[in-house]
């Protein structure tokens, strides 16, 4: 069995006893009377009005919080066993980190890669349109709205 669980049960025992304690010392102060009502009083006198068990069913007990129970600190370890586990933790940091940096400049490279491959796309399709100079600007009143707005300036001498 383990610690926690023989912690677990001597808190247990010592509250069955706490109980049966209790209850020793009131049935010595009063004597018991078989209506419910005495009982009530003594509750709301008391002022634990919990105390009662619902429809006089004897397996349920009060119940107390986790907050009210004492837990064991466990077994200490030995010096060198922390030291181990501490050495263990620092190498699987270690690794986690590495494994993210590695990610992060496989992302990072995948970006670059993508950026100069858009890069040439764009580059590539200036190169293969068509150009038409048009020499007469007065053709440019000439035309319709929709042929206007296909029209796009392009520095035609490049940089040479």
């Amino acid at each position: 069995m383990a610690i926690a669980d023989q912690d677990a049960v001597a808190l247990r025992i010592q509250s069955i006893l706490n109980n049966s304690a209790t209850e020793e010392k009131k049935t010595e102060t009063e004597p018991e009377d078989d209506s419910s009502s005495s009982e009530d009083e003594n509750a709301q006198k008391s002022g634990n009005v919990r105390s009662r068990r619902p429809g006089n069913r004897f397996w349920k007990n009060e119940k107390t919080r986790f907050t009210t129970l004492i837990a064991s600190k466990g077994l200490k370890q030995s010096f060198e066993a922390q030291q181990k586990l501490r050495n263990e933790l620092k190498h699987a940091r270690e690794l986690s980190r590495s494994v993210k940096e590695k990610r992060a400049q496989m992302k990072q490279a995948k970006r670059e890669r993508r950026k100069e491959s858009k890069r040439r796309q764009e580059e590539n399709a200036r190169k293969s349109e068509i150009v038409q100079v048009i020499k007469n600007p007065a053709k440019l009143k000439r035309l319709k709205k929709k042929q206007l707005r296909n029209i796009e300036k392009r520095d035609t001498l490049g940089s040479v």
